[in-house]
């Protein structure tokens, strides 16, 4: 393949030459009229989304209302600088009326969220205003209002990768510009299947990841991580991890592959776990073979002569090793068990020493090595095809624990004669303890050290890390 660059973007931002949209909707007035409104209804809703007028310290209804005219007066204002919304924004603001109509019960936006169709059109560059009841995974866990402004990420290299080697036609790559409350949170994603509608639609037709929130809390957390482990880095990734827009293109490479592999491969249940109660480190593994599997595309990319392989590669790495293990409760903690797997594969194959308080990687071996894990992965999903459900999950839980050690006191550990095998399987994930798999004692140590760091990411965007460092 001719050699690939990512040329058509300005370092150190997130909004491309020549975008699509000149004028920024965050910098018309009606936008700050629009979040504020919202962020004025929200604390009034319920989990579900409606507002209950008659809990204590309740609003009066007509309070409610003239907020939410703001709103749609908000968008109706700021929809024609995104002519390619229209039909979108026209369905909002009826949905919006719809739900004031309903006395503010829980609301159904099922018509608008048909209505946004963001993958249809991925110029790079272009905005979008969205509003919807909706949680924010990783986020708020409840329906509230939000509105976010976001910008696409499409360039030329990545279109052209999609089109000849990564079918993936509903991914978005996203940045933000704006967002309300349910945003300034750990989410970095735009799924659909987060909205409050009546019924699910058939099928949903797209999906977003904000690159730039993801880039700017892998930088943070992987420079403070290789100062504490005093790790060597190449000179070139050194580079990479210092450059937003650089770690922005090879996240937006990673979550392509990424989220296409969910569907892809030797699968012996649904690709996507939708309506299936697993043991969480079923979870883990499935996470961790898509990762895997962009890593895997990166070494091939990168031999290929594209540009952002490389960084694909210690992108996985990083991420995985330093910031996933360490991050968020340890209560069924599947992403977190994901990186501790790949970090103790790694250790006991002697691509990673920890010796004399220093992390030293064999950089020529990482690769391999990393694809191998990728390969027994693969292997446990095609013997899986023919095993019962219950079968597989001990076959995961024996890969898992041959590198990881359980819980002393598992019930999973000692095998099914520790069970109740008359249950059925979903009944069996009871069993699972929320910890199943606790941090090495590298881990805890490393947790302790990076813990401010972490807690820092909150909300972070590509804008908020240019602030920090100026």
């Amino acid at each position: 393949m001719t050699e690939i660059l990512a040329q058509d973007t300005v370092p150190g931002t997130s909004r491309a030459v020549g975008a699509v949209g000149a004028d920024r909707v965050v910098e018309h007035p009606a936008w700050a009229q629009l979040k504020n409104a919202v962020e004025e209804i929200r604390p009034w809703q319920s989990k579900d989304g409606s507002i209950d007028f008659d809990a204590e310290g309740a609003p009066a209804r007509g309070l409610v209302e003239v907020a939410l005219d703001r709103v749609t007066s908000a968008v109706e204002q700021l929809s024609p600088l995104l002519p390619h919304d229209a039909a979108y924004h026209r369905a909002l603001v009826a949905d919006l009326r719809k739900w004031a109509d309903s006395a503010f019960d829980i609301p159904d936006f099922l018509d608008s969220l048909l209505a946004f169709q963001p993958a249809a059109d991925r110029r790079d560059g272009l905005q979008h205003l969205a509003v919807f009841p909706m949680y924010t995974q990783n986020g708020n866990p409840d329906r509230n209002l939000e509105a976010v402004v976001l910008r696409m990420v499409w360039p030329e290299w990545l279109a052209e990768l999609e089109r000849t080697r990564y079918d993936n036609p509903l991914f978005c790559g996203i940045t933000f510009e704006d967002f309300t409350a349910g945003y300034d949170t750990n989410s970095a994603v735009f799924f659909p299947e987060t909205i409050a509608v009546r019924e699910a639609p058939e099928r949903f037709t797209w999906g977003g990841i904000f690159c730039d929130r993801e880039a700017a809390r892998f930088r943070r957390v992987t420079e403070a991580a290789v100062r504490t482990l005093g790790v060597e880095l190449p000179d070139d990734i050194t580079e990479m991890v210092a450059d937003q827009d650089r770690c922005q293109q090879a996240f937006v490479l990673w979550d392509m592959i990424h989220d296409r592999t969910h569907s892809h491969g030797d699968l012996p249940f649904d690709p996507f776990m939708i309506k299936q109660r697993q043991p969480f480190w079923m979870y883990g593994l499935e996470e961790l073979r898509c990762d895997l599997t962009a890593f895997r595309e990166a070494v091939r990319l990168e031999a290929d002569g594209v540009a952002q392989g490389r960084d694909v590669q210690y992108a996985v790495l990083f991420d995985r090793m330093f910031r996933f293990p360490v991050t968020g409760a340890r209560v069924r903690n599947y992403d977190g068990l994901g990186g501790q797997l790949l970090f103790a594969y790694l250790h006991q194959h002697e691509v990673l020493r920890w010796t004399d308080n220093t992390l030293r990687i064999d950089w020529e071996r990482a690769p391999g090595v990393t694809n191998q894990l990728c390969s027994e992965i693969e292997d446990l999903y095609r013997a899986g095809i023919d095993r019962p459900k219950l079968v597989h999950w001990f076959a995961a839980y024996e890969l898992v624990s041959a590198y990881l050690s359980p819980h002393p006191g598992s019930r999973w550990a000692k095998g099914p004669d520790a069970l109740d095998l008359s249950q059925p399987p979903r009944k069996l994930v009871d069993d699972v303890l929320p910890d199943e798999f606790p941090l090495s004692m590298f881990y805890e140590a490393l947790a302790k050290k990076l813990k401010n760091v972490i807690a820092s990411t909150k909300g972070i965007t590509a804008t908020s890390t240019e602030r920090m460092a100026a």
